[in-house]
């Protein structure tokens, strides 16, 4: 178990986060505290955080190594993606030269970057650099302009 010594400024700082932080996983880490400074066991704290025991202690060394401040900080995964690297590029051949399927802009990246992925990866990347897919009509290929005008004329 891990033993810490609070201080009745770091008590009021704990007390005055769990509920006012504007991150609600800041206030759970400031209540996990706040109940160790009150005397209870991690199993307790667990229990009424609803977190586990490991988590729990994970705060208590989080606070050991960087106080109150280390608590504060909230760092998520965030994976990127490869093509971000080559982003700029890769926008600017397409806006030149819009590819027709997502097959063809698969192939036209893998050959700027050398990176291959799947249509589906490749669609959520294009996507989220603000490109779109091009919608385009049909062009009747025999049109007969006689039927056209009495279509106008009737309807």
């Amino acid at each position: 178990m891990i033993q810490l010594q609070f201080t009745p400024e770091t008590i009021a700082a704990l007390h005055q986060a769990r509920y006012h932080h504007p991150h609600p996983r800041v206030q759970r880490k400031m209540e996990a505290l706040w109940l160790k400074s009150q005397g209870l066991s991690h199993k307790e704290i667990a229990r009424l955080t609803n977190v586990s025991v490991n988590t729990v202690t994970s705060y208590l060394r989080a606070y050991q190594q960087g106080g109150i401040e280390q608590l504060k900080q909230v760092s998520f995964y965030k994976p990127q993606s490869a093509f971000n690297d080559h982003a700029s590029t890769i926008e600017a051949y397409f806006i030149e030269k819009p590819p027709a399927t997502i097959k063809e802009a698969r192939d036209i990246i893998a050959t700027l970057t050398g990176i291959r992925r799947g249509e589906t990866q490749v669609r959520a990347f294009l996507h989220s650099m603000g490109l779109r897919r091009r919608k385009v009509g049909m062009v009747p290929a025999k049109a007969d302009v006689q039927k056209q005008e009495h279509f106008k004329k009737k309807y």
